[in-house]
């Protein structure tokens, strides 16, 4: 099963081929949102950038703010699950349920998981859910937060062994993922940036689109390292 973190933005459909492709089957990809009054329009964007991929039918999986995933039922006849963006602490909730579960059936079902934005955070098994500042400090832009003022991360998925903070270039959350590898919340993190696809699998992650990927490891006395990769290029997921 291979694992696709996209960092954000709409600019590049073909972020979601590599998706698409593992798919495979009638391509009918199954679309979580977490639906806060505009869950239609949300899917129909989406939809638009899966088409341009090739995805023959999008299906949209809407779950109301505060509600639960059911991935038993959703997942019936889907090929792909694709978990959208939106407010993270939300989809952190939304799957707080179905942790274990749902990554046991896309594994006994053979069927790929994208996250897009919000979804690629919570895909990681520390997920960085939101928050600019650390013991009151800022450490990213205020409106980053997702209506948190800490800096927080939650149990995610465990797809990917890493935490996962996105808009990396864009929203400038590279020093949020940074402090939480400091911090020793996450064993080492990757931030994407927006329009970028981070493809997970075999033990190696893969970056394409327009952006980079940036790996944030910890290099002892609470320092970092940080190296920045382009598209084409690979690194261990250890």
């Amino acid at each position: 099963m291979s694992t696709f973190l996209i960092g954000g933005g709409w600019d590049t459909a073909e972020v979601y081929e590599p998706f698409v492709r593992a798919a495979g089957g009638d391509r009918r990809i199954g679309c979580l949102i977490v639906d806060e009054g505009d869950g239609a329009a949300q899917f129909e964007r989406y939809a638009g950038a899966l088409r341009k991929a090739g995805a023959d039918t999008p299906v949209p999986l809407l779950v109301p703010l505060g509600g639960r995933f059911e991935p038993e039922a959703a997942l019936e006849g889907i090929d792909g699950l694709l978990v959208c963006g939106g407010l993270t602490p939300a989809y952190q909730e939304a799957l707080a349920g179905c942790l274990r579960r749902l990554p046991e059936l896309l594994g006994e079902r053979g069927m790929p998981y994208a996250g897009f934005s919000a979804g690629a955070a919570v895909a990681a098994r520390h997920a960085v859910v939101g928050g600019w500042l650390v013991d009151g400090v800022p450490v990213c832009p205020e409106e980053t937060g997702e209506d948190l003022a800490e800096v927080e991360t939650r149990a995610g998925l465990g797809l990917v062994p890493f935490a996962v903070d996105v808009h990396a270039a864009q929203w400038g959350t590279l020093p949020r993922l940074i402090a939480v590898v400091a911090r020793g919340a996450a064993p080492y993190g990757v931030a994407v940036d927006e329009n970028t696809l981070l493809e997970v699998a075999d033990g190696r992650a893969r970056v394409t689109g327009t952006g980079r990927a940036h790996v944030v490891r910890p290099g002892g006395g609470g320092a970092v390292l940080v190296r920045s990769h382009r598209a084409g290029e690979s690194f261990p997921v250890e």
